[in-house]
């Protein structure tokens, strides 16, 4: 069973641990998307950091339509945040591959990452001029099928509920006190018009009871995710590299 108030508490005195090692005296930085692994990742920061030392970074591309949920869960938090739209950087580098690379060229999924690899950029960004630390808000049902951006939302200097499955992070979402829109949002990339659960082809309750019993009722929805995480595990890797032997 799992001990929602428990893990809570051990998340938030492992963050500031991790600053204590890694970053005194510095803010905790998190890109704000209005989710649910957004949201909760700035709940937690604020109950281990206080509410001063946390920065949110809101980054539409253009227009975002349910932005609300984003100024809504920093207000309701009460944390500083500041809104970069990278819509005009996200354009031009789009526009840019078109010219170089020719139309026939440009992949739907490298245009679909794109945006990603600039949110967390300007994060790092904003972090760097606030003297921040970037917190990941990916959980383990979704690195474990590979469900997030190399360098993008997959990035971050430290992860506090990486080791979580969706299942787990609404449960301390519940004990932080979040209210149930932030905890229950139909989870999307913000870039397609399907959800997440679309994309993938199966729910999160099943991945999450496969990840943590080993059980599955489908034998093809097994082999999906079986799949996917064989195909993805690089990006769970900082990056293999060769290793010389001067001697």
């Amino acid at each position: 069973m799992f001990d929602a108030l428990k893990v809570k508490n051990e998340v938030v005195q492992w963050i500031r641990d991790w600053f204590a090692l890694n970053g005194p005296g510095c803010n905790g930085v998190v890109a704000i998307s209005g989710g649910k692994d957004s949201s909760i990742v700035a709940a937690l920061l604020v109950e281990a950091l206080g509410k001063d030392k946390v920065i949110g970074v809101l980054l539409p591309r253009n227009v975002q339509p349910d932005i609300d949920m984003s100024y809504g869960i920093c207000e309701f938090l009460g944390i500083k945040y500041y809104e970069v739209n990278i819509g005009p950087a996200a354009d031009a580098v789009e526009a840019g591959l078109r010219q170089a690379l020719g139309e026939d060229a440009v992949t739907k999924q490298s245009i679909v990452n794109l945006p990603p690899r600039l949110r967390m950029s300007v994060t790092y960004a904003v972090s760097q001029c606030l003297n921040g630390r970037v917190a990941n808000t990916c959980n383990l049902s979704e690195d474990y099928v590979g469900y997030a951006t190399r360098y993008g939302d997959g990035a971050g200097d430290f992860g506090p509920i990486s080791r979580l499955t969706v299942q787990e992070v609404k449960a301390i979402g519940r004990v932080l006190g979040l209210p149930d829109k932030y905890v229950d949002k139909v989870p999307s990339d913000g870039l397609q018009e399907k959800t997440d659960e679309d994309n993938l082809g199966f729910t999160y309750a099943v991945l999450d009871r496969y990840i943590r019993e080993g059980v599955i009722d489908d034998p093809a929805t097994k082999e999906r995710i079986d799949h996917l995480h064989k195909i993805n595990a690089f990006k769970l890797k900082y990056m293999d590299c060769f290793e010389y032997d001067p001697e």
